[in-house]
């Protein structure tokens, strides 16, 4: 499992690194904020869909327009068929690969219902992830979303899980 999590955060910061390296300096900031308005992004999927206790997952996320330079606040909720519930916030940034695609890496904190699902160990834990978008004209976006969510140890039952799913974002004010 940590193996899984070492590949991933590679993976995410050479995409990072390569995106922004391959940008001109004088285009940078403007591939890491963009000039999209806040999105309001539904989706569905799978969770813990690389284990044993797989659930259809539904979500509902709300990404804030403005941040801290190039880091916007999120807030978000997922419920799945077994029951269990999500309810987090945390922070995500927009990095533009050209004029369609986005890749927005995130982490947030939340507190977990766990109903008839799967026992995370605690009711508060942490969610990262990154989601690989296609931004049409108008700012909405299709994209895949994948994320892990654990409680960092903070208790001896920590099996985390990880979900993947199909979001559709859309723009909440002009641009």
């Amino acid at each position: 499992m940590i193996g899984r999590r070492i590949a991933g955060l590679g993976a995410l910061v050479a995409a990072i690194w390569f995106g922004a390296a391959s940008a001109r300096a004088d285009d940078l900031m403007s591939s890491l904020t963009g000039h999209d308005p806040g999105m309001l992004s539904v989706g569905g999927g799978m969770y813990d869909f690389l284990h044993n206790n797989k659930a259809v997952e539904g979500r509902v996320e709300y990404e804030f327009a403005h941040g801290f330079y190039f880091v916007k606040p999120i807030i978000g909720i997922f419920g799945t068929n077994k029951k269990s519930a999500f309810a987090y916030a945390g922070f995500d940034f927009d990095l533009h690969f050209g004029r369609h695609f986005v890749l927005v890496p995130n982490a947030s904190v939340g507190y977990y219902h766990r109903g008839d699902g799967k026992n995370l160990g605690e009711a508060f834990e942490f969610k990262t992830g990154a989601r690989f978008d296609y931004r049409f004209e108008d700012a909405s976006r299709i994209g895949i979303a994948f994320d892990h969510i654990s409680n960092a140890g903070i208790s001896k039952t920590n099996p985390g899980e990880e979900n993947i799913l199909l979001m559709v974002s859309f723009p909440l004010g002009g641009l």
